[in-house]
């Protein structure tokens, strides 16, 4: 609608420096040290809601960070719209591979540099600013709730049980998530699904204190050596992961799924040069795409133990650690393969080290149906505004809650991100183009035009 389009270009330098403010707020929530920045975060969300012309917003505590609800109630007879997105973001670290400050936004060749521009500040604040736009207008024709929280980088462990315990004030038709990528500006997608998540930390311990490893080394198994072995035996030689029962409860995906996704452009070497690769990796017998949407994984995130600092310390250590996740795909559940992987550790472990591994968070894989009112409406927003009907695709990211809000609450989910693949999401110099943040909230609003028209 053209009084949509009015209002965003009057507004739009506003918009964006709204943004940049929420952006300066160093929202992790995996750290202590920024408790006190999550509180002012969740307020400077309840203040932005409430301008953007909110009826109602409250600041919910949980026993970790605390969770923002907001409402916009034209007539309860008309359809409901749940908005779903967080304003915590990762670590910054490590800060050193920054070419500006994480929480000091830049502007550069028409992209926002911070954490968190898209993951999932910039995505869930164009839905702030597509409400603002369809109230200022008087042209809203859904019921809109909001609910933000901060913990969905640790993986939300107290969104359920408020869930649980509000189903009545989270009450909707539909749910819409801002948490994902698209393939381009220029070639439209919609994920349809999202991966799974396991993740745990192992930790290897040897003698019982850091040794000389002058005197002890060649008598003594360092356990480094013994948990690196035992991670470089999780792959066989077609990168297939060998821990029994792993695949037991993959869904196999159709031959004419897999022709879709292949339809979605993709040019290999442009891939691998824009993340600085010789070649590419992956499960023998499947594409890239499908490897990063349909297939599960196992990957290492991080691994440490012994000396590390500056110069040299010829030392064996009693200690060595890793952080290992798996991400699953439909008919997989994360208590199951947590089980199993962790079995699987202290299986292969030598008699010469002990494994003591411990569950980070899981959540379960979520899939989207083509044929709900929710997608098609979703579709015919983008195709409203890109001029081109969106491809669906499997993202290969998490959303932790996803499962538990259609159990509890009953409610299909849509997810309509407009950031990409390529905006370092958990990485130094995260990025948001701006064009996409405008293009989030010229599409919305019609999302919601055109569900209230299906239902």
């Amino acid at each position: 609608m053209q009084v949509w389009n009015d209002y965003q270009s009057e507004n739009k330098d506003r918009f964006l420096n709204e943004l940049l403010d929420l952006l300066r707020i160093p929202s992790v929530s995996a750290r202590t040290e920024h408790k006190d920045d999550m509180v002012t975060c969740a307020e400077a969300v309840k203040a932005r809601l409430l301008e953007a012309g909110a009826d109602k917003v409250e600041i919910y505590p949980t026993e970790g960070h605390p969770l923002v609800y907001g409402e916009k109630i034209i007539d309860p007879t008309k359809p409901t719209v749940l908005v779903y997105g967080h304003y915590d973001v990762q670590p910054a670290d490590p800060l050193e591979l920054w070419n500006s400050g994480p929480f000091d936004p830049l502007i550069k060749d028409g992209k926002i540099y911070a954490r968190g521009s898209c993951d999932d500040k910039g995505q869930f604040y164009m839905h702030v600013k597509a409400l603002e736009t369809m109230v200022k207008t008087n042209t809203l024709t859904t019921n809109i709730k909001f609910c933000i929280e901060g913990e969905e980088e640790v993986g939300s462990p107290n969104l359920g049980k408020f869930v649980k315990t509000h189903k009545e004030l989270l009450k909707a038709d539909v749910i819409l998530i801002s948490d994902t990528a698209m393939i381009s500006l220029d070639t439209p997608s919609i994920d349809i699904g999202v991966r799974g998540l396991s993740y745990i930390e192992v930790e290897v311990t040897g003698p019982n204190r850091d040794l000389h490893s002058g005197v002890y080394g060649g008598a003594v198994a360092n356990p480094i050596t013994i948990l690196a072995k035992m991670i470089a035996s999780l792959h066989d030689e077609n990168n297939h992961i060998t821990i029994p029962g792993f695949y037991d409860d993959v869904a196999i995906s159709t031959e004419e799924e897999r022709k879709l996704m292949a339809m979605a452009p993709f040019d290999a070497k442009e891939y691998a040069d824009d993340l600085g690769v010789k070649e590419l990796w992956g499960e023998k017998g499947f594409s890239t795409n499908e490897r990063t949407g349909i297939r599960p994984t196992l990957e290492l995130n991080g691994i440490w133990g012994g000396y590390t600092g500056e110069g040299a310390k010829t030392v064996l250590p009693s200690k060595a650690f890793a952080k290992i996740s798996a991400r699953l795909v439909p008919n997989q559940g994360s208590d199951k393969i947590t089980e199993i992987l962790i079995n699987h550790l202290q299986k292969i472990a030598p008699p010469y080290v002990t494994v003591k591994a411990t569950l980070h968070h899981g959540g379960e894989p979520y899939m989207t149906p083509i044929d709900s009112k929710g997608y098609k409406a979703a579709a015919k927003a983008m195709e409203t505004t890109f001029s081109k009907t969106p491809i669906p695709v499997r993202g290969g990211g998490s959303i932790p809650i996803c499962a538990l809000f259609e159990k509890e609450l009953g409610l299909k989910i849509v997810f309509m991100g407009f950031g990409l693949d390529s905006d370092n999401l958990h990485s130094p110099n995260e990025k948001f183009n701006i064009e996409n943040f405008y293009k989030g909230i010229e599409t919305i609003p019609h999302f919601h035009k055109y569900f209230a028209e299906m239902s």
